[in-house]
């Protein structure tokens, strides 16, 4: 592996390493705007200029391969005042609008030129303008004076979603990204060419002017929409939960997700869910805590169901972790239930070859693992068909999360509901409940995947571990804390943890750089 030295320090890189990959693997700072890990190299920014010893002249670090015993640096006067001319000529047309800006506050053009510009401006031409608020297609906008032409949004409908709905029309300082005619950007993957924009040129119509990112905290998890399982960041504060981001996994989803995956934190949010624990014995609802809740299932079911299991079923989807499957399935040996029951509408081999799969659960095969040991899944019909026959009289559902996928929703809630004894866990509200039939009918609210730790097994078999995010419901139960209370047994957990309040705080103040 070839060592160079950069910025007087010395580091060893993969063979055909270009410099810039030398600096980020040193997290030494270069400016650039158009490179990216992600995509092919196109050399038109100009910023990431290096000295390389020897060399007859300044090289652009992004297209210069690593060799033996280089030794480069980005701090020699020449160096910096380059990049500082550099950065000049990309504001020349570029608007004074960041207090209106949507990027403000993750800016990379901010970013840089506090990091490698600070120049006194020598241009005295007017700025060009160019076309604002320009509709790309269902999920994107477009501002054209912000553009730097670093041509990353282009190439990535070139070489990844392979879509090419963009190009960069018109010469000179007239020179605009735009869509080809009758092309809008509605591929399955456009919010990623907002992700890459290093200014805020492309913004996501879902998150334009909604928060300012200064008030939004972060953290990583895994996107439950299919079982591709894509790393992501969830973005939220005390109001909720606003926009998903991809994080980089070589293995699972690259540098990107899609557009689809970018719409699951929304039904975690308050307005979705299911807030209280509701229990119909009659023909009037009550409301109590999910802990009471269970508590009193204890009393009137659990006995019940021991003494004669053979008339209990449990329906299953694919939208819970391993751990609460396990908790699951060790209830059911312990109260003699044999029969589970396997609930997805979603279930099909499609995948569009880059990362959208036609299974929309994130943990078909953490599901079909856990039952392994336990007994053959049926499917749902065969529990409707039970039902029916009177063969199955205590039903307990783990609701999808997720319900937007599940097409068939409501049908199977009509012939599932009509058991006598009708136990729904499931984090959102549901319009269902108004015409159940059951006589004995129990509504628990579970925590969403943000509220919870655990495991995902996803399509390929790979086990991924998330961590809790946040809470949005503060009585909320995982599965396996609603089994422990099921069983009669005692369960401590904090109800305080990061709850949501209506009082918003500006989080950046917390996490502040040098000046």
């Amino acid at each position: 592996m070839p060592k160079c030295t950069i910025n007087g320090k010395e580091v060893e890189v993969k063979e055909g390493a270009t410099i810039i990959e030398a600096f980020k693997t040193m997290s030494e700072d270069i400016a650039h705007y158009c490179w990216h890990p992600g995509l092919s190299i196109a050399g038109v920014c100009r910023l990431c200029m290096v000295d390389v010893e020897g060399a007859r002249g300044p090289q652009i670090a992004c297209n210069t391969v690593v060799k033996d015993g280089m030794v480069i640096t980005n701090q020699s006067e020449q160096i910096k005042d380059i990049v500082r001319w550099g950065m000049d000529f990309h504001l020349i047309n570029h608007p004074l609008d960041c207090p209106i800006c949507d990027q403000a506050g993750e800016c990379g053009l901010q970013e840089q030129y506090m990091k490698f510009g600070q120049y006194d401006p020598e241009m005295n031409q007017q700025k060009v303008k160019k076309r604002k608020v320009v509709d790309l297609g269902e999920r994107v906008v477009l501002d054209s004076e912000r553009c730097i032409l670093c041509s990353r949004c282009v190439r990535f409908t070139d070489e990844v979603s392979k879509t090419n709905e963009l190009g960069i029309f018109n010469r000179g300082d007239r020179s605009e990204v735009g869509t080809f005619k009758d092309k809008p950007l509605n591929n399955k993957y456009s919010i990623n060419t907002v992700d890459i924009c290093p200014v805020g040129a492309l913004t996501s119509k879902d998150f334009r002017f909604r928060q300012r990112v200064w008030y939004l905290k972060n953290d990583d998890t895994v996107c439950n929409g299919c079982s591709t399982g894509c790393n992501v960041k969830a973005y939220f504060n005390e109001e909720g939960l606003f926009r998903v981001k991809p994080v980089y996994n070589e293995e699972v989803n690259g540098h990107w997700m899609c557009d689809d995956g970018r719409d699951i934190y929304k039904y975690v949010n308050k307005e979705h869910r299911l807030l209280k624990a509701k229990n119909n014995s009659g023909s009037q609802w009550s409301e109590l805590t999910a802990g009471k809740a269970m508590q009193e299932l204890h009393n009137s079911l659990f006995a019940e169901i021991k003494a004669a299991p053979e008339k209990t079923g449990v329906v299953l989807t694919g939208q819970y972790t391993n751990e609460e499957y396990q908790a699951v399935f060790a209830t059911l040996k312990e109260l003699g239930v044999t029969q589970a029951f396997h609930w997805n509408d979603t279930d099909s081999d499609d995948f569009d070859g880059l990362l959208i799969r036609g299974d929309k659960n994130p943990n078909t095969k953490g599901l079909q693992n856990a039952a392994s040991a336990f007994g053959a899944l049926k499917s749902v019909a065969d529990a409707e068909a039970a039902i029916a026959s009177g063969s199955l009289e205590t039903v307990m559902v783990l609701a999808p999360e997720n319900i937007a996928v599940y097409s068939n929703y409501d049908k199977t809630f009509a012939a599932l509901s009509k058991a006598k004894n009708f136990v729904w866990f499931g984090a959102n509200k549901t319009e269902c409940f108004e015409t159940t039939n059951s006589s004995n009918t129990w509504m628990i609210p579970i925590k969403s995947f943000v509220e919870k730790s655990g495991t995902f097994t996803n399509h390929a078999g790979l086990d991924q571990t998330f961590n809790y995010v946040t809470t949005v419901v503060a009585g909320a139960l995982t599965m396996s804390e609603a089994m422990t209370l099921f069983k009669g047994e005692t369960l401590e957990f904090d109800l305080r943890a990061k709850p949501m309040t209506s009082m918003k705080n500006n989080h950046f103040t917390l996490n502040r750089g040098e000046l």
